[in-house]
């Protein structure tokens, strides 16, 4: 599943865009992102924001958090996360 600050109409509008077949959550409220330590400063054209730091976690299928990616890029990291994910029988 994926979780950010938008809100549902928001993800409604994404999931179709692209055709994604897994859940979009909001957390409006920024619970989980503080819960996972995601909020971070950032700069944005010269200026200082409040904003998400894109990561990825996984949890295996007792709940564990088994890997955390932290301020991932694109290209290549679904695969990584497939790898991982792929060894956790």
């Amino acid at each position: 599943m994926g979780i950010s600050r938008d809100s549902i109409k928001s993800h409604e509008n994404f999931k179709t865009t692209f055709s994604l077949l897994f859940a979009l959550l909001s957390d409006a409220d920024e619970t989980v992102c503080n819960l996972f330590g995601v909020i971070k400063m950032k700069n944005m054209y010269g200026k200082q924001v409040r904003g998400i730091e894109r990561s990825t976690f996984a949890f295996d299928k007792a709940g564990t958090l088994r890997q955390e990616w932290c301020g991932v890029k694109i290209p290549e990291h679904a695969q990584h996360v497939l790898d991982f994910v792929n060894t956790l029988n």
